[in-house]
């Protein structure tokens, strides 16, 4: 009975952690590029009971092996970058990307960050920024006569003045791609580390390999399945149920066997 009550609270914790992960999704459904997250299970290590048969010794078709598990961990949990919903908000720096890529923002300290959030301002000083005050990368400065800011599909930045009936190009706004996104290392504020998992960054022109074009007024809301989480949380709640179940059944059991001599 030991072998169960371990087993169950690998279960338990298990499920314990799967409902804060989909907790963690839903709390983020309004969150600007947020990604779900999916958790990976692995079942433990088997103990071996008897062997299969031997062919060779007793000349008829072994049995299979009798083995009972130890129980499930959670492994891993995967970013799914599956695209979010691209909504309008008329805003001229707010910035959607329609493919894989990522914006590159530089922080104070000089580290270079990913995000899929497009919502920049712009800075006392005219930089383009994100909500926490960090810059683009590479860096734009808007003048202060600028009337209008016009930024292509493929990243061109452009601005229209009162004195000029002709843009003026300001600079190109490169994307960042990565082989493997799911193993980019989530740090909060909605923004990625690359990871030896994730592989280095490929930098490229928004519409170009794949990386994604650049959709101006527009962001991109998260890309979670409200429903599909609450079916996920009542698939974890019974889960978790049927385990303390267990545990109950294991103290029974037990609680019968004590009880024999009385």
């Amino acid at each position: 009975m030991d072998k169960t009550l371990r087993t169950a609270s690998t279960g338990l914790s298990s499920q314990q952690r799967y409902v804060e992960i989909i907790a963690n999704n839903i709390a983020n459904v309004n969150t600007t590029g947020f990604k779900k997250v999916r958790p990976e299970f692995q079942d433990l290590l088997y103990e071996t009971l008897r062997p299969a048969g031997n062919v060779a010794r007793s000349g008829v078709e072994p049995l299979n092996e009798v083995q009972i598990g130890s129980g499930t961990e959670l492994v891993a949990t995967t970013k799914i970058f599956k695209q979010g919903d691209i909504t309008s908000t008329n805003n001229p720096l707010d910035m959607a990307i329609n493919g894989e890529g990522f914006f590159v923002i530089r922080k104070p300290d000089g580290n270079i960050v990913y995000t899929r959030d497009g919502s920049f301002q712009l800075d006392r000083n005219g930089q383009i920024v994100t909500s926490q005050g960090y810059s683009l990368d590479p860096g734009f400065t808007i003048p202060s006569d600028a009337i209008e800011i016009q930024i292509t599909r493929d990243g061109v930045v452009s601005i229209l003045t009162e004195n000029s009936t002709d843009a003026t190009v300001l600079g190109q706004i490169e994307l960042a791609r990565f082989v493997n996104p799911a193993g980019l290392k989530s740090i909060g504020d909605n923004f990625y580390q690359e990871t030896p998992a994730s592989g280095q960054p490929f930098f490229e022109v928004p519409g170009t390999n794949n990386t994604g074009e650049i959709i101006q007024h527009h962001l991109e809301s998260a890309n979670v399945d409200i429903v599909e989480e609450m079916v996920n949380m009542i698939t974890a709640q019974r889960a978790y149920e049927l385990n303390s179940k267990s545990v109950k059944t294991a103290d029974d059991i037990l609680s019968t066997a004590v009880n024999l001599k009385r």
